[in-house]
This record gives C-alpha cells, structure tokens and sequence, in this order.
C-alpha cells in the first residue's frame, strides 16, 4: 500500500488582526491542507479577511489573552498535524520544506520547538532571551494542549525535537512596532498575571519592587547579553523590569495597597545587593565603564551607609 502523505491543519487565533492577517494568511498558503482561524471578537474586518481567503472560521469570547482559547481552536483542526501560527507571525519557503519533510516520515517526533525571530522596533532581537525563543508550535493531532495560564508551555507527554536554531528554520514574528503598542499589551498582560499570582498564593513585599524587576534587566541585559543589541537592548531590559514591577504593584492594588513600613537598613540591604549583582555581571561582561558605573551605582543606591 502506498504512503499516503499526512495532511497539515494551520491553526491562528485572532483578535482585531486586518493589518497583520493577510501576510501571515499568504505565508502558509503552500503549506496548509486547511487554515482554521478563530477569531475573540474581532470589530474590525479580520473575520471577512480569513473567510475570502477560505478558512474555517470559529467564535470565542475574548478574554484579554489567548490561551483559553487555544485549545478550542485546536479541536476544530483536522488535519494529522497541527502547525500553530499568530497573526502577526509568517513563515518562509525553508521551513515551509522543512515542515513537508517532516511530515513526509514514516517516523518522526511527535512535536517540534520552532525558533522564532523577533522583530521588535523595526530590529531582529537576536540576545537578551529573545532568540532562539523555541516554542512548541509543529505537532501531531492530540499530543499537545495548553494549559489557561498566561504565557504557558504547553504540556506534552510524548518525544519532541527542536529545530536547529537558525534563521532559515525561524517563524518570523512581527512583534512590538510601537512603543504604544507594548505599553497597551503590557498593561493588559499585567493585570492577568497579577490576578494569577494572587490564585496561587503570592502576597505582595516591597523587597519584590527591587528585587524582580532588577533581577529581569539583570537577566535580560547581562546574562542574555541584551547589551549586544545596543539600545534595543537597553530599552527592553528596561521595559522589561519595569513590567516586573507593574505586576507587583498590582498584586499590592488587589491585595488592598496594605501600608507596610521600609527601614533604612532593610532598604539599604536590598539596594546594596542589587549593586554588587550589577559589579559582578559589569566585570563578566567585560564592560570598560565597569569602574565609572560602579562607583556610579553605589552613588546611587546607596542610603547614606
């Protein structure tokens, strides 16, 4: 008997998406079996869009992000594998012949992490944890499902592979153009995560406004050597942290604004941690301002100690 070549089901949630649907609709034109969008309330043409351009369209209520509805978009598809797309994503020629290939096997993984090249403020973001950005994406039907947390990692049970981390394997993702547009997500995404933390038990401490939002930068800048993005790198590991902070003072909101004393030693401690945090990442990094920021940093965290 001969093989008969699996179909592909690709898979995109929408919300309020005419400017960016098209492209993302075109690019998967050659790849998709069926294309299956399901729009969260859209009041701009997006609905009309996916229908001219022949996919199956399905409702659900919007929620502010899109998780929930992720799993219900899923068991609309009916294809034998499942690529996952955002409407502000496209995909290439090479990994449209990469999916094909894999499909192609008798035996392959059961789902693949995708690399995903960000393009932020008109740059691709290639450090600071914004690359490779491997997400489950290219799946067998019914191995993988999302939970409805905020940003989660899909849960699979069954072997998987990443595709190598280069650019020719990359879904391309037109992420934040605008400085508008991150603050608009990131107050959105920040009231959700809030509401979240608080489910799961976390009470609000001042030490957090210091420490989680230095502690992402740190992350970010340093570690993930955002700095080599220059000031792309700055500017979003300062946006970063300052969306850490967001999320704690909203927590602090919901839980009240309980009032709750700061000691000058205690702040001193906190502050005087974050500083060597930041000597010791300026001499791994090699940063000849080391000697200048340092004293810098001091100048400025210190309490009077």
């Amino acid at each position: 008997m001969a093989y008969q070549m699996a179909k592909i089901s690709v898979v995109i949630n929408t919300r309020n998406e005419e400017n960016n649907l098209p492209r993302a609709l075109a690019s998967v034109r050659k790849l998709a079996d069926e294309i299956v969008v399901v729009d969260m309330e859209s009041s701009d043409k997006t609905v009309e869009i996916a229908k001219e351009e022949g996919a199956r369209v399905w409702n659900h209520p919007q929620l502010g992000y899109v998780e929930p509805a992720r799993n219900f978009a899923i068991g609309k598809a009916v294809g034998d594998w499942i690529l996952i797309l955002d409407a502000d994503e496209e995909i290439g020629p090479t990994l449209i012949k990469k999916l094909r290939e894999i499909v192609s096997k008798k035996k392959s993984a059961d789902f693949y992490r995708l690399p995903r090249k960000n393009l932020i403020f008109g740059k691709w973001i290639r450090h600071a944890r914004w690359w490779p950005d491997y997400n489950i994406r290219f799946f067998k039907r019914g191995v993988v499902s999302w939970s409805e947390i905020i940003h989660s990692v899909p849960e699979t049970h069954v072997e998987g592979m990443d595709l190598l981390a280069q650019e020719k394997f990359a879904i391309i993702h037109h992420n934040y153009t605008t400085v508008s547009q991150y603050l608009e997500r990131m107050m959105r995404y920040t009231d959700i995560q809030a509401k979240f933390q608080v489910k799961d038990g976390y009470v609000f401490a001042w030490q957090d406004l210091i420490k989680r939002p230095a502690s992402e930068f740190i992350s970010r800048f340093f570690a993930g050597g955002g700095y080599k993005d220059g000031t792309h790198g700055l500017v979003l590991g300062i946006l970063q942290a300052f969306s850490e902070a967001v999320v704690c003072v909203r927590v602090w909101e919901i839980q009240k604004f309980r009032d709750m004393p700061i000691k000058d030693e205690d702040l001193n401690k906190e502050l005087n941690k974050i500083a060597l945090e930041f000597d010791h990442w300026l001499i791994q990094t090699g940063m000849k301002t080391y000697t200048l920021t340092n004293r810098f940093l001091r100048k400025l965290l210190s309490t009077g100690n």
